[in-house]
């Protein structure tokens, strides 16, 4: 990502992080997959010491999680988002940083949860972002990657009325794994969904499972109960999940949100 790239996708942010609190603070509350493979990371991950939510936004991802009893930071690119985040969640450390080149010390976190954050690099540096989040990650460390599900590059020039900069990348399931497997992580779970009507743009949505090897005998996968909705099989390995029931939405305006409806994220 050119310096450019960077810093209009901050300055995007900051542009809109205050309707972006409003609209998108509490939308957890409507994603009950989100939810549950959360807690799946947190259980996972209680004993691996520190966590992060990286590309934290407003921080509800980190609050989520520090409810659920894990130790939990936050790193987001805004500024303006990162002050949100601090006066939001006051338990919670939050820092600026750039998920490129972390201000964090090697092997510091037992777990990674990236939210939407890793479609703001394009595909070049895709395998160089990940290897920053292996580096910091302990041996056995996890990471739960999230991103839409496709081949497109959506940019937008008009966020809910602000003029800005930013592109939202789409991956596909198949894509991502191979990015992982290169930056040097063990890919153990992908779960694909369908959007939620009415609250999120309306693409499919990919989860994955990877984890900072640290040998095949101590390796463990996300604990805990199966999920409740949906079809698994074989891929690769690795269990593919696809979630499946929910209408996509129909009727939004040319950049796919409607009132309420995430923005891409």
């Amino acid at each position: 990502m050119v310096d450019r790239t960077i810093s209009d996708v901050r300055t995007s942010y900051d542009l809109v992080a205050d309707e972006y609190v409003r609209r998108i603070s509490e939308e957890l509350e409507h994603k009950p997959l989100d939810r549950q493979l959360l807690d799946r990371f947190a259980a996972s991950v209680q004993d691996f010491g520190l966590s992060c939510d990286m590309g934290c936004g407003p921080g509800h991802v980190a609050r989520y999680l520090d409810e659920r009893g894990l130790r939990v930071s936050g790193v987001d690119l805004s500024p303006v988002m990162v002050e949100y985040a601090r006066k939001l969640n006051p338990g919670i450390e939050f820092s600026c940083g750039d998920m490129r080149s972390l201000e964090i010390e090697d092997e510091a976190l037992g777990g990674i949860a990236a939210f939407y954050s890793i479609i703001h690099i394009p595909r070049p540096e895709v395998v160089a972002a990940l290897v920053e989040m292996k580096r910091v990650l302990r041996p056995g460390g996890l990471l739960l990657l999230t991103f839409h599900i496709g081949d497109d590059v959506v940019h937008l020039a008009d966020w809910w009325g602000r003029q800005v900069s930013v592109d939202f990348i789409f991956f596909r399931p198949e894509e991502m794994t191979g990015f992982l497997r290169e930056a040097g992580l063990e890919v153990e779970e992908v779960v694909e969904r369908d959007p939620y009507p009415d609250v999120e743009h309306p693409s499919r949505r990919a989860y994955i499972f990877a984890r900072k090897p640290r040998g095949s005998s101590q390796a463990r996968g996300p604990s805990g109960r199966p999920l409740d909705a949906g079809t698994s099989h074989g891929l690769g390995g690795q269990t593919h999940m696809s979630i499946v029931g929910h209408t996509p939405l129909k009727g939004s305006d040319d950049t796919g949100q409607k009132e309420g409806q995430e923005p891409m994220a």
